[in-house]
Formats: C-alpha cells, sequence, structure tokens
C-alpha cells in the first residue's frame, strides 16, 4: 500500500551482485533454451521412429503369418505323403502276406508230393524192379 501513496518514488534498483548473477545467468538461459529444443527434435524423432517400428513390426507379423501358413500347407503335403507311404507299406504288407500264403500252400503240396513219391521209391523194390 506504500507503493500506492507514494507515485513520484521509484523502486529501489537490485543490487549489484544480483545483476551480476542475471547477466551471467543470460548466456546459459540460450543454451538451456537450445538443448530444450533440442529435446523436442529429438522427441518427434522418436515418435516417428516409434511410429517406423510398429510398421516395421506389423509388416514382420505379416511375414511370419504368411510363414507359419506355408509351413502349415507343408506339413499337410508332408503328412499326406506319409499317409501314402504308409498305404503303399499296407500294400506290401498284404502282398507278402499272400506270398506267405502261396509259399505255405505250394510247401504243403510239395510236402505230399515228397511223402507220395518216397512212398513210390520205398515200395518200388518191392514191385520187382
Amino acid at each position: 500500500m506504500e507503493e500506492t501513496d507514494r507515485p513520484n518514488e521509484t523502486k529501489p534498483a537490485l543490487p549489484r551482485e544480483w545483476e551480476m548473477i542475471v547477466t551471467a545467468f543470460m548466456p546459459n538461459l540460450k543454451m538451456i533454451e537450445n538443448r530444450f529444443d533440442r529435446i523436442d527434435i529429438d522427441i518427434r524423432d522418436l515418435h516417428v521412429g516409434q511410429k517406423d517400428i510398429s510398421s516395421r513390426m506389423n509388416l514382420l507379423e505379416k511375414r511370419m503369418d504368411l510363414f507359419e501358413t506355408q509351413v502349415d500347407k507343408r506339413f499337410e503335403q508332408v503328412d499326406k505323403r506319409f499317409e501314402g507311404i504308409h498305404h503303399r507299406l499296407e500294400q506290401i504288407v498284404a502282398s507278402i502276406d499272400r506270398l506267405g500264403d502261396k509259399i505255405d500252400a505250394r510247401d504243403a503240396r510239395q510236402g505230399s508230393f515228397t511223402l507220395r513219391m518216397f512212398g513210390i521209391a520205398i515200395t518200388t523194390p518191392f514191385w520187382g524192379y
């Protein structure tokens, strides 16, 4: 209130030490301002880089999905090939079983033939030949 009562008086000047502090601090303010500007630029660059990384990650996810699809298709093809091989092996086993049955039947016929021939061979000397 005293200031309004005395309109003709001026404010007291800053002490000399304050003037020196303010004068010394002014160049530092410019440097601080420049550093904040640089930080703002770096933050903007980070946002751009983050968007770039996000787009790269999206592309990578798409590539991984495509790769997964291709791997699934390849496994389906391999499964089909194994099914075909399994089917062929079953046919081979069935064929071997049939051949075994034929061989067993032939052996049975051959065994009876051999026994008949042996019987004939034994009885022939008794007939007088």
